[in-house]
């Protein structure tokens, strides 16, 4: 076996990586293992979607109760999931249609992440929004339903 110096090693190892099979290869490897590493970082459990509850008072009354629960029990409970949103009702609705909106806390202005809303007599309550896809959405789904039929209450605590 011949013994070649360091630098001699260190070229013939550059030429073996500059061969465009072991490059593709490389990169391969190196985007499977960040897709595993970003994997990792995500929940298991995303949001339900859009969701439907119907609901045996008017929709103005069935959203003021909702917005009131929202209010206290995702935002002023000082849930850790609700953190990054602020809620905005918008219950005074000209078209029959009372809604709260999910925006984000630091940019109200922005785009709502969540809307609930509901219509007609006896009302019809709808939740949709990308974040009702987001693991939060879970838990969302299950309050905006208990409200619905008429709870009042906190359902599902950290």
């Amino acid at each position: 076996m011949r013994i070649m110096p360091p630098q001699t090693q260190i070229v013939r190892h550059t030429k073996i990586l500059n061969r465009p099979r072991l490059r593709i290869a490389s990169a391969v490897g190196t985007a499977a293992l960040a897709g595993l590493i970003l994997s990792g970082c995500q929940s298991s459990t995303p949001g339900p979607g859009d969701q439907s509850a119907v609901s045996s008072d008017r929709a103005l009354t069935t959203m003021e109760r909702i917005a009131r629960a929202a209010s206290r029990c995702w935002f002023k409970s000082g849930d850790k999931r609700f953190r990054p949103y602020r809620l905005a009702p918008e219950l005074n609705s000209f078209s029959g249609r009372p809604r709260i909106l999910l925006v984000p806390a630091s940019r109200p202005e922005d785009r709502p992440l969540a809307v609930i809303e509901a219509q007609g007599d006896p009302a019809t309550v709808q939740a949709y929004g990308p974040l009702m896809s987001a693991p939060v959405g879970n838990r969302m789904a299950t309050d905006i339903k208990s409200w619905a039929g008429g709870s009042t209450s906190c359902g599902a605590k950290t």
